[in-house]
């Protein structure tokens, strides 16, 4: 059975909705990152990256919440496009999009909001300026259809689904609000009932809430670095 090595953060969610959706057996395997799990040596085997989400599919090991659902999805022959060469062109340019530029903005944006030293101005509008503008790409594309590609909900509207959920609180309620068609793709997702059974997931086990010193020093590691 395949193993889906998660926790409650958005790339992890992703992965869950394709799961949830697409009705795959799965055993699911906590990965809890303030105490450190994803540094143990049995799942850097999993993903040497020690992140999560990861997936062991029989002995096939995929890591990266994008390539976990290319895999499944092409698996499965589920919430993919029509097979075009102009589909397949999309797919694999905005879930790209997704994977090096929003999500990653995103993270940094929250990052130097929540975490970093607060006299990092310049970090904190950087980050998020470039959030901001991925999301009015994501927008301004999402104007001229119902779904990212093609006619049907498939695996880059839940790429998005993972990170723009939490578009509030990236961005502010004001921030999020000027994007109303990727609002509309989120709501559209989260009133589907594989997105609360994906978002419940987490609730079957007890993960560490506290982000205090000890989780700080397993998480960013140039600080253990800098204590060092």
């Amino acid at each position: 059975m395949l193993k889906f090595y998660f926790n409650g953060a958005p790339n992890p969610n992703k992965v869950a909705l394709f799961l949830e959706e697409s009705g795959l057996p799965f055993e699911l395997v906590p990965v809890d990152t303030r105490k450190g799990d994803q540094f143990k040596p049995e799942f850097l085997k999993v993903n040497p990256n020690s992140k999560v989400p990861a997936i062991d599919d029989d002995g096939v090991l995929v890591f990266d919440s994008n390539a976990i659902l290319l895999y499944l999805a092409e698996k499965t022959g589920k919430f993919l496009p029509a097979n075009t060469p102009a589909n397949r062109a999309q797919l694999l340019s905005w879930l790209m999009f997704i994977a090096t530029g929003l999500g990653p903005y995103s993270g940094q944006a929250v990052h130097f909001k929540t975490v970093a030293p607060k006299e990092l101005e310049y970090a904190q509008n950087r980050y998020l300026y470039e959030a901001h503008r991925h999301y009015k790409i994501l927008d301004d594309h999402l104007a001229k259809g119902r779904y990212m590609v093609g006619d049907d909900y498939g695996i880059v509207d839940m790429a998005l689904w993972g990170w723009a959920r939490l578009g509030p609180f990236v961005l502010g309620e004001e921030g999020f609000a000027k994007y109303s068609n990727v609002k509309r793709l989120v709501d559209e997702i989260s009133a589907r009932p594989a997105a609360a059974r994906a978002i419940a997931l987490k609730d079957k086990f007890t993960f560490k809430a506290e982000m205090d010193d000890e989780a700080r020093h397993i998480m960013f590691g140039h600080l253990k670095t800098k204590a060092a």
